[in-house]
């Protein structure tokens, strides 16, 4: 079954490998785990955003950077698309304001951009092209229902869900997938780059 896999790197990230040794994931190794021997993967299209260096964390860009050099020399079945972050200033209300004190503070709020749009766009796209028989959500974010009812409604083609995480699927998306997968903590730490990375100079990033 020809298969297309959209991965949500922010929902990933946030999900399943912040706070983790595992996030030197090689894609290609994780969704041969995860999914049936029948799926032929042809394409993992992957959404994400670069990172800016933070003053506590100056080396973040450099370790970004250094895994997506890693997916696109050993996973050639691997397109990375791009959004971007946005930070902005605004005012929050405080959960706990002293008496008499202020009830708000100003914080730098960032969010990523297009990311989710570019996914939805992308699974669209493809289906009309009938560049996949499958093709495999890998978030948890309910925004991709849409696009994953029209993909049912005018296509039929078959959705897989994988979830990042240990929460509980979005039933939005659910209701539109004809399967539904969890990435577990055991097939994260069994499907990751040797370091160095084959056929290169890249190792693991210190931290990792």
């Amino acid at each position: 079954m020809r298969t297309y896999i959209y991965i949500d790197g922010f929902n990933l990230y946030y999900r399943a490998l912040k706070g983790t040794p595992h996030k030197l994931l090689d894609f290609r190794s994780l969704f041969t785990k995860v999914l049936q021997p029948h799926h032929q993967i042809l394409k993992i299209k992957y959404f994400t955003a670069l990172v800016q260096a933070k003053a506590f964390d100056q080396q973040k860009p450099i370790r970004q950077k250094t895994y997506l050099r890693a997916l696109e020399k050993h996973n050639p079945e691997v397109e990375i698309y791009y959004g971007h972050f946005l930070s902005n200033p605004v005012r929050a209300p405080l959960a706990n304001p002293d008496s008499g004190g202020p009830r708000t503070v100003e914080i730098i709020k960032t969010e990523e951009k297009g990311s989710d749009v570019n996914l939805a766009v992308h699974m669209l796209n493809d289906a009309w092209l009938n560049c996949y028989d499958c093709a495999v959500v890998v978030s948890n974010d309910s925004d991709l229902a849409e696009s994953m009812r029209l993909i049912k409604h005018h296509h039929q083609k078959l959705i897989g869900l994988i979830t990042p995480g240990k929460s509980h699927p979005s039933q939005q998306l659910k209701q539109h997938a004809d399967f539904v997968r969890r990435i577990r903590t055991g097939a994260l730490a069994a499907s990751q780059f040797p370091s160095p990375i084959p056929g290169t100079s890249l190792h693991k990033p210190q931290g990792w």
